[in-house]
């Protein structure tokens, strides 16, 4: 019986753009495995946020990346759990002030190339959605389906102002504005795998879209690509 083809999706996109819940539920319905990378480089901005080293330093950051074991775990609704040195870190990564140490620690070569291969491991293994800033143009240059996830900064700044006070860490909206427009500056403008559009993708804005909007948008292109 001839096995059936790996299928990898990537998904990138800015802060905010909902790539991480809407690759998810894609996932679900697919039955593909759910890959969130933002999440990994979150675990090494909070170790090394936790070591009082400093984010944007690079030989300061690898320095400790020996020091460093993450593993992804999945739990049966799908969460995908970050494996710290073998402690559960999920909520810890999650809170306001690792967004920027993840994003500056995501900056350096070093760091990308220490979790490069676990990334493209996972696409070996299962069928994908993979969902980040780079995952269509570095880490799976060959995916099946690439989407380009965005959305106003306003409305991301929103929808982001909505999660926080969920999650019980409220913020002002000016504040998670601006934070929103530098962290997307320093994506796109760092010198190693910089947030772009691959010119293979898909743009979707998801601005006048609600989630269910969104999901079916992304279902739909994904499955005229694969065929499904």
């Amino acid at each position: 019986m001839q096995q059936e083809k790996l299928v990898s999706v990537a998904i990138d996109g800015p802060s905010g753009a909902g790539k991480s819940t809407l690759a998810k539920s894609i996932a679900g319905e697919l039955g593909y495995v759910y890959v969130d990378t933002g999440a990994i480089y979150r675990t090494i901005g909070y170790f090394v946020r936790s070591r009082g080293a400093d984010p944007g330093d690079a030989e300061s950051v690898q320095r400790l990346l020996p020091e460093i074991h993450v593993k992804m775990m999945y739990s049966k609704d799908g969460l995908q759990h970050m494996l710290l040195n073998g402690a559960d870190v999920t909520e810890e990564i999650r809170k306001p002030e690792i967004s920027r140490c993840a994003s500056m620690v995501s900056a350096h070569t070093c760091v990308r190339d220490f979790l490069l291969e676990m990334q493209r491991e996972a696409a070996r293994r299962h069928s994908v959605v993979m969902d980040g800033r780079d995952i269509g143009t570095v880490v799976l240059p060959e995916a099946d389906v690439k989407i380009y996830l965005t959305a106003s900064p306003e409305i991301r700044a929103r929808r982001r102002c909505l999660e926080l006070e969920q999650r019980g860490t409220p913020q002002p909206y000016e504040q998670v504005l601006k934070e929103l427009r530098q962290r997307d500056w320093d994506d796109m403008h760092r010198e190693v795998a910089p947030l772009r559009v691959a010119p293979d993708a898909v743009t979707v804005d998801t601005s006048e879209l609600d989630f269910d909007g969104s999901r079916q948008a992304l279902l739909r292109i994904i499955r005229e690509k694969v065929g499904r």
